[in-house]
């Protein structure tokens, strides 16, 4: 039997960057792209390579291109470190696991160095089919906290756990990691929302200006860490804007969500530099009379329009920069 799981990209709609700030925020996934594994029983445990752990190239050329749009590293480090965190985790539940082996393969489209989670997807995935074929069952919450160690203490990737707690939950969700929480149950309080609320929304993307998490998070959580007053005020700005999203989201005010995710953005780059590119797939979108944000850590930007009309007129105005533009299909699980 082959044991078949599925992942999906994350948006952060709303909120400040989790990453260890005891903020606030809101993120969907979105189906229109996913990460897949497959997971079957064989008498050696086997991990196949896939696209992303290419290391054969027909030009110096090719490998710098696959470098810069990829990446270093492919996926096998992602579930071989799947593996160890899991296998952990079970000994120290006192968890026995049989002694079968098993072969285990990855595929993924989701788009990489955008801000759409990609690897945390592949990690879930894999976690899914562990625990699918071992017949385990991990609480949501602590799902991700071990995706996330994955990625923090396994591989050493600044991380945070709003991607993995969306990708856990597979629904919208609002997540208050307040440090009293945290502290005591060692995550965050997370509410699952309604996906009809989240309407008229749009994804875009321009896969030439990726920018790794780690390039727009670590100054600025050397700015937290020391106590920079401009910093902590905006992290208080924005678990304001992620609390009153949350109340325009279930009151239906379209245009209250279309002002605090423009805020989001705004407060964003006041604090910390950000490409004229990004800048600019921002600003095209806002031109048309769309909101716009980053959808992560840059390269890809979320927001709202008022109508199918305005809607074209973005997707036509993007378009003719290289950037796609998609609806988003939300996952709710």
């Amino acid at each position: 039997m082959i044991i078949e799981t599925h992942s999906y990209p994350r948006a952060a709609v709303i909120g400040n960057p989790s990453d260890g700030y005891y903020g606030k925020t809101i993120a969907f996934l979105f189906s229109n792209f996913k990460a897949t594994v497959q997971l079957y029983h064989s008498p050696e445990l086997k991990i196949y390579p896939q696209g992303l752990d290419i290391t054969s190239f027909n030009s110096i050329h090719q490998l710098v291109e696959n470098v810069n749009m990829q990446g270093y590293y492919g996926g096998l480090r992602l579930l071989k470190a799947t593996i160890k965190v899991f296998y952990e985790y079970c000994q120290k539940q006192d968890i026995q696991l049989d002694k079968r082996n098993f072969t285990i393969r990855y595929n993924s489209n989701i788009p990489l160095r955008l801000g759409l989670a990609g690897s945390s997807a592949i990690i879930t995935a894999c976690m899914k089919a562990l625990m699918s074929f071992y017949d385990v069952d991990i609480p949501k919450a602590l799902l991700a906290n071990l995706v996330l160690n994955v990625e923090t203490v396994e591989l050493g990737i600044a991380a945070g756990l709003q991607d993995r707690v969306a990708q856990a939950y597979e629904k919208p969700v609002f997540m208050d990691f307040n440090k009293t929480a945290m502290e005591k149950q060692g995550y965050g309080n997370y509410e699952v929302l309604k996906a009809d609320n989240f309407q008229n929304m749009y994804i875009a993307f321009r896969k030439n200006l990726s920018e790794g998490t780690e390039v727009v998070h670590n100054n600025l959580k050397a700015r937290y860490n020391i106590g920079e007053k401009v910093v902590i005020e905006a992290m208080e700005k924005w678990k304001g804007l992620t609390d009153s999203y949350c109340g325009a989201l279930k009151n239906n005010d379209q245009q209250a969500i279309h002002d605090l995710i423009n805020q989001n953005f705004d407060l964003r780059r006041s604090l910390v530099p950000i490409s004229a590119g990004n800048i600019d797939m921002v600003e095209t979108a806002r031109s048309v009379g769309a909101s716009a944000k980053f959808t992560g850590s840059g390269g890809a930007i979320i927001g709202t329009f008022t109508d199918e009309t305005m809607f074209q007129n973005l997707k036509s105005t993007l378009e003719k920069k290289e950037i796609e533009v998609i609806k988003p299909n939300i996952v709710n699980k």
